[in-house]
């Protein structure tokens, strides 16, 4: 029997499609290993068995005759900044949370949709900090736990995409953008019930296509993960 996987409709980006750094985090699981890179290459659907197929350590999600998403092992190099507090992100997200919700082109996202409620998103909304620099606050809670007191990594996956698109979103005033890789090193577990942080930043701008990065700090200030992202702006 052919191995499968399904994103839950719960994990959205787009209402009818599955998040992109949540569908990133499955397709990093089945390769396995702290680091991983995995690019999208059509919107996952969402409630559909698709297909598992393994070439050594690459894997690819299909939906029929259709690539999802592939994956394949990639070491995560990326200069961070300077730690930010959960107290400090959790000032700028307030601070912006008027800006990011007015234009948010996926209100319902898991991650960073205004419109979903606590316990059901994972309301995580960027706010800007200084120099082009974005942060967040992130207190998960038991929906996206493991059983043992962590998150899924799936889920670290999801939070460690949405703030990478703060950087180089144009907020209504431009080309909307779609993820199209997501690289992350889960370095450290990260715990239930505690606040974190996350700090994104711009890295380049290549035409239509846009890097920028993530960073994820506990309450202790500790960096426990990181990734970096590829946006491609849509042509208008």
């Amino acid at each position: 029997m052919a191995e499968t996987v399904t994103i839950p409709a719960r994990f959205n980006g787009p209402p009818t499609t599955g998040n992109g750094g949540y569908t990133c985090g499955v397709v990093a699981g089945l390769v396995g290993g702290e680091e991983a890179a995995v690019s999208l290459r059509v919107p996952p659907p969402l409630e559909r068995p698709l297909e598992v197929v393994r070439d050594g350590r690459r894997v690819e999600l299909r939906d029929g005759e259709t690539l999802v998403a592939e994956g394949a092992p990639e070491e995560l190099l990326l200069d961070v900044p300077d730690h930010v507090s959960p107290d400090e992100a959790a000032a700028a997200s307030d601070a912006g949370r008027e800006r990011w919700a007015a234009d948010h082109p996926f209100p319902t996202c898991v991650v960073c949709g205004p419109d979903r409620k606590p316990h059901d998103g994972l309301c995580v909304f960027p706010g800007e900090l200084r120099d082009g620099m974005f942060a967040a606050h992130w207190t998960p809670d038991e929906s996206v736990g493991d059983g043992n007191g962590h998150v899924r990594p799936e889920c670290v996956w999801a939070v460690l995409d949405c703030p990478t698109s703060a950087p180089v979103a144009n907020f209504g005033e431009g080309p909307a953008m779609v993820l199209a890789r997501l690289t992350a090193r889960l370095g450290c577990s990260v715990r239930l019930g505690e606040p974190h942080a996350l700090l994104s930043w711009p890295l380049a701008v290549d035409g239509r296509k846009h890097h920028s990065a993530c960073a994820l700090f506990d309450s202790e200030q500790r960096l426990l993960c990181a990734s970096r992202a590829l946006w491609i702006e849509l042509r208008q």
